[in-house]
């Protein structure tokens, strides 16, 4: 059991680095969430950071702060964690399902709901920093955050390292709630779509469908090309254009395989 288990783990291993995976979303709810993910996992990785590379993180907390104002994030995952829960409940009572798994994602998604009920405004603590406010002025202007525009900011980058960690973890966790919320959500909504092989001809693929948030695509690497999606919810079309110009070889019939979520 453990030899065959071993082997698929392998196989799975193989087919991820022999392909890549596409996203493109369907609507502006989904197009906000992948970015917002996007930005997440660049804090995540940049979060201790040094002085000459500081500005990645805070370019990435800047731009985060900017969807999170323009959006209403928090009612939409809110209604999202809410639908996905009710369709666990659903769930429960079918034959074969893992009740006990079931019950641990139903339990999370409550404590997510109570979390954001006895919450503020997503990210408001971060908006209303002031030192964080005078960085995201300056971001705007190219090389805006150099040490005689930001003294503060060259003062701070020079404190212990272990004392900016601090900080930046208690930065962080104002959108712990928003970080582990969305990443249940997403894969939640991946893991509905199953993917299918098809093929590209005359290098154009359409299909009609229901109601999808969002399509993964996901074709051999050693192809070299991406794919150009245009459309919306119930009907879209995929191109797949090459990463060189007037590298055309590997486009006129190309089978990629297609997950709707």
């Amino acid at each position: 059991m453990i030899y065959m288990k071993n082997i698929c783990i392998t196989l799975k291993l193989r087919i991820a680095m022999n392909n890549i995976v596409f996203e493109h979303p369907l609507n502006e709810k989904m197009r906000t969430w992948l970015r917002l993910e996007f930005l997440l996992n660049q804090l995540n990785t940049h979060h201790h950071f040094e002085q000459n590379n500081a500005l990645l993180f805070f370019h990435a907390l800047s731009e985060l702060l900017e969807i999170i104002e323009r959006n209403d994030v928090k009612g939409d995952l809110i209604k999202e964690i809410e639908s996905q829960k009710q369709k666990l409940l659903s769930w429960i009572d079918i034959d074969g399902v893992d009740k006990e798994l079931l019950g641990d994602m139903i339990n999370q998604y409550e404590l997510f709901l109570t979390k954001f009920n006895s919450s503020l405004r997503l990210g408001q603590p971060l908006k209303d920093d002031r030192f964080i406010m005078a960085i995201r002025q300056r971001l705007m202007i190219p090389g805006g955050c150099c040490s005689f525009d930001l003294p503060s900011f060259h003062l701070w980058l020079n404190q212990p390292q272990e004392k900016r960690n601090m900080q930046v973890d208690n930065w962080l966790q104002h959108i712990t709630i928003l970080d582990e919320t969305l990443k249940a959500c997403l894969q939640f909504i991946r893991q509905l779509g199953e993917f299918k092989t098809f093929i590209c001809t005359n290098n154009f693929f359409q299909e009609t469908n229901g109601d999808v948030n969002l399509i993964r695509i996901r074709v051999a690497f050693e192809k070299n090309v991406y794919p150009q999606v245009s459309g919306h919810m119930s009907r879209y079309s995929i191109r797949f254009l090459p990463l060189y110009a007037g590298d055309n070889s590997n486009i006129d019939a190309i089978e990629f395989e297609l997950a709707c979520c």
